[in-house]
């Protein structure tokens, strides 16, 4: 069982930054960040393979955010820049314990899964 919690989101002008934290108990083998607007399916945002650090990010994210990871710490990271109003969303981490590789985007691939945290971006 992997228990997941997000933080570190807030109110942010577009253009700006933010940077998410998951601190996960429990060894998963892929972990990934998605992201739910009101009205709207959960969707992928990045992806990233524990062991090896392979990585995969959805187009609309490429070239401004990075997913990271802190193995000694269990801990993931998704790095934002250059924010834009369609980037408001609540995100969530997740996680499954196998590894998954090339990592990937559906959801239905993880199984555990964080409360959330929110993201606005305001133009």
């Amino acid at each position: 069982q992997v228990q997941l919690v997000e933080s570190g989101g807030g109110s942010v002008q577009a253009g700006g930054s933010l940077r998410l934290s998951c601190a996960a108990s429990g060894y998963s083998g892929t972990m990934a960040w998605f992201r739910q607007a009101p009205g709207k399916e959960r969707e992928g945002v990045a992806a990233i393979y524990r062991l090896g650090g392979d990585t995969a990010y959805a187009d609309s994210v490429k070239g401004r955010f990075t997913i990271s990871q802190d193995n000694a710490k269990n801990a993931l990271f998704l790095q934002m820049d250059s924010l834009k109003p369609e980037d408001t969303a609540k995100y969530y981490c997740a996680a499954r314990d196998s590894a998954l590789v090339p990592p990937n985007l559906a959801p239905g691939w993880y199984s555990y899964w964080g409360q959330g945290t929110q993201v606005t971006v305001s133009s």
